[in-house]
């Protein structure tokens, strides 16, 4: 199982097509909190973390859905479980989430979301290398 902290929607559903096409579970969260949430009640270490850092709100009124930082904080508490993929256009809080979770002894990779097809042609190959080297 994968889980993830993604807010878009176009991304979900991405993620969504190249994960089924590798036959790789997953579940995501759109906010810090439902992700720690979903963290906490994973009946086994996931295979695979994957975080984005910015997080944005559908509509004015909705609550402050929180920020990457605030994951890899929580996750700095935890015991080291799963390899981490960050994946965010914010490079400054990227590398943020990368000190604060390897500090923590967390395996951290990092890939920047270039270009209109890189779920495709870079996240999921390095989704797929890094559950080969698990394995």
């Amino acid at each position: 199982m994968l889980i993830m902290l993604e807010d878009d929607l176009d991304r979900i559903e991405r993620f969504t097509t190249v994960l089924a096409e590798q036959q790789i579970l997953y579940e995501y969260a759109r906010t810090a909190q439902d992700f720690i949430q979903l963290y906490q009640r994973q009946p086994a270490p996931p295979l695979l973390i994957a975080l984005d850092h910015d997080l944005f709100t559908d509509n004015d009124g909705d609550p402050d859905p929180g920020d990457g930082r605030d994951v890899a904080t929580f996750l700095a508490t935890q015991r080291p479980l799963a390899p981490v993929l960050i994946h965010s256009t914010n490079a400054l809080a990227a590398d943020s989430m990368v000190y604060t979770l390897e500090e923590a002894g967390w395996m951290v990779d990092r890939i920047a979301p270039i270009g209109l097809d890189w779920i495709e042609t870079y996240w999921a190959p390095t989704v797929m290398e890094i559950i080969r080297r698990l394995r």
